[in-house]
């Protein structure tokens, strides 16, 4: 072999081995200056409340910002294409719920431009919450049997709100009334914040909400809670029946909260971050405010979120297909 050929071939060795070790060390000097967590829903809602929190607690881990940015539409579909478009670099994150899981079967490719199994990584679950049913105080019912019977008896005349199409609580909704065999019409607000806004200001009738976000206008009397949609009854509100109780057996429904990242993110990025939101989720501290909450920590590996994420599709494809039927 020749000089120059030998010479050719050492460089290359060097050049691969450069890039083997470069693979670990590249992880290990992740982050080395911001990253962005997009928040695909309106603030003040349990994600956005989820991902300040999240952020804030990386940031010490990791020394570097975390900086959420609401990018908000079209029921989540806006902000999960703007990460799920972003550079595979570990510097995009997306904070996620069973919106997403739900649009998978609510919306045609077409319509979300992206597939959420194939475009974006699974990183971790944060925690999920029960959520709680309530009307305006004006609706002359007491409990969720008195609704049912009122809204028997005015079909299409009652509606409910949601933070917009395909989000949990439009989910739950339907699949409220397909168990209750009622027909209450849907009105989507751009957010959560403003379609809580409509239930205490009378626009609308009813809205289910996460426990977290709506027990403060309960224990202001702005709203009447008639049923939480959990197997057990919420600490956060003891005397309030579960839907099960109140009428509607067998009915039951959360919202959970997660972490991904671009499809193609380093693995050793995608661990590391998994560690970190999993330590996190178990401390004390943030166990002791999630409880008081109502909120419940979820801990998985990478693989054991993408297995309950497939499942969590194939389970809101069911609903969507029970209640195109009612």
């Amino acid at each position: 072999m020749g000089m120059i050929a030998r010479r050719s071939v050492l460089a290359l060795a060097a050049g691969l081995l450069a890039a083997v070790s470069a693979a670990p060390s590249f992880a290990q000097d992740y982050p080395s200056h911001a990253v962005r967590i997009v928040v695909p829903f309106g603030a003040g809602g349990p994600a956005d409340v989820a991902a300040r929190l999240i952020g804030n607690v990386l940031q010490e881990s990791f020394g570097q910002p975390f900086v959420v940015e609401n990018r908000t539409g079209a029921g989540g579909v806006i902000g999960t294409i703007e990460a799920a478009k972003s550079p595979a670099d570990g510097y995009t994150l997306l904070m996620m719920s069973n919106t997403q899981t739900a649009n998978e079967s609510l919306l045609t490719a077409d319509q979300r431009k992206y597939e959420l199994m194939r475009d974006l990584a699974p990183i971790a679950p944060v925690n999920y919450s029960d959520l709680v049913i309530v009307v305006n105080p004006q609706v002359p019912v007491k409990t969720l049997a008195e609704f049912i019977a009122l809204a028997k008896a005015q079909p299409g005349k009652l509606n409910y709100a949601s933070s917009g199409q395909g989000t949990p609580y439009h989910m739950a909704g339907e699949l409220f009334k397909a168990m209750a065999g009622i027909d209450v019409v849907h009105v989507p607000y751009r957010n959560s914040g403003e379609a809580r806004s409509g239930v205490i200001g009378g626009q609308v009738q009813m809205m289910i909400d996460a426990v977290p976000a709506m027990a403060p206008n309960i224990a202001e009397n702005q709203v009447r809670a008639l049923a939480t949609t959990g197997k057990q009854r919420s600490a956060v509100l003891p005397n309030v029946p579960t839907s099960g109780e109140a009428g509607v057996p067998g009915y039951e429904a959360t919202i959970w909260l997660g972490l991904m990242a671009p499809a193609g993110t380093p693995k050793p990025i995608i661990d590391k971050l998994n560690a970190a939101v999993n330590a996190m989720v178990k401390r004390p501290d943030i166990v002791k405010l999630w409880t008081e909450q109502g909120a419940v920590p979820m801990s998985m590996t990478p693989a054991e979120f993408e297995k309950f994420l497939r499942g969590d599709i194939e389970k809101w494809a069911d609903v969507v297909k029970k209640f195109d039927k009612s």
